[in-house]
């Protein structure tokens, strides 16, 4: 029996709350470029005064990726020299469409690059979090396992010596006392197990997620080419939702914000709007989940630069 009491004082003296090495803290997803991806915000497509020459040749998706990598004039050019090849085809005319054709090509490239770049810094962010759930993950598995044990061990002790003293005549009623103390010493150890949740202090002072739930006009932390997109509200959209707010809505639909009070908002955006927190496994798990969701969110926009590029004739 006394060696369960150590087995037990030992599995409670680790503290709640897990320090984990300064590198998981410190490291940066967020590399910064010599080019400059904070360009000014474009105006709304559905604000322009588009030429017919777009309008007719082009979807509104294909126009809303140019105007947001803001290659919408390139593009209007490489038509009307198109259209005029194909009426009057000339040699002039025909490398200044090849010359379009490749700028075209190189802008649209580059914007791929962008989106891709931005997603990588979101999927390492992902990665850095997840990381740090499975290694707090792993050391609850560790105490679980110390206070199975503990209990398992708590159990056959304290069994065989209450059976070897109930047949004893001379203990008295002391069977039934260390019946009792192994029972409450089990009752105590399945506690233990079921309030096994431990913390750490994350860092996250470049925030995602705080620019996705805020919705400013602009973003430090997103290219002004991708927030825009993500915040473009297309007026043939019945929902009236831009990308941005249908992320936030896929997070309270299930339930990775809790919304059902003003007290759970403001504990959401204390814990994961600031530039750090105090977070459970549960807690980090469900943030690296978001951040892969907005990353999903940001490699769409390759979709339609693919439908581009196709109605280009540029594949």
């Amino acid at each position: 029996m006394l060696m369960a009491v150590i087995v037990l004082f030992n599995s409670c003296s680790a503290g709640k709350k897990v320090k984990i090495s300064n590198y998981a803290n410190l490291v940066s997803c967020h590399q910064v470029n010599t080019f400059d991806f904070k360009r000014v915000n474009p105006q709304p497509l559905h604000q322009l005064s588009l030429d017919t020459v777009l309008s007719n040749h082009f979807s509104l998706s294909s126009l809303n990726i140019a105007n947001a990598f803001g290659f919408l004039d390139l593009l209007k050019q490489y038509v009307e020299i198109q259209n005029t090849y194909n009426v009057h085809p000339t040699t002039e005319q025909r490398l200044q469409k090849l010359e379009l054709a490749m700028k075209l090509s190189e802008r649209i490239n580059q914007a791929s690059l962008e989106i891709s770049s931005f997603a990588s810094e979101l999927d390492c962010e992902e990665e850095r979090i997840t990381q740090v759930a499975d290694f707090l993950k792993g050391k609850e598995k560790q105490r679980e396992t110390r206070l199975t044990v503990a209990a398992i061990g708590v159990g056959a002790i304290g069994g065989v010596a209450s059976g070897i003293l109930s047949a004893s005549e001379k203990a008295g009623n002391s069977g039934d006392y260390l019946g009792i103390a192994t029972g409450i010493t089990e009752a105590v150890l399945g506690l233990l197990i079921l309030k096994n949740n431990k913390t750490t202090e994350l860092l996250h002072p470049r925030n995602a997620l705080k620019d996705i739930w805020y919705g400013n006009p602009a973003s430090d932390i997103y290219p002004s080419s991708i927030w825009y997109y993500l915040n473009y509200k297309k007026p043939a959209d019945s929902s009236g939702l831009s990308l941005r707010e249908k992320i936030i809505e896929r997070w309270k639909g299930f339930e990775q914000i809790d919304a059902s009070s003003k007290e759970d908002l403001k504990d959401f955006e204390l814990l994961y709007l600031g530039e750090a927190g105090k977070y459970g496994t549960e807690e980090l798990y469900n943030r690296a989940k978001m951040y892969d969701q907005i990353e999903s969110y940001v490699k769409m926009i390759k979709q339609d630069l693919t439908t581009l590029s196709l109605e280009a004739g540029l594949q």
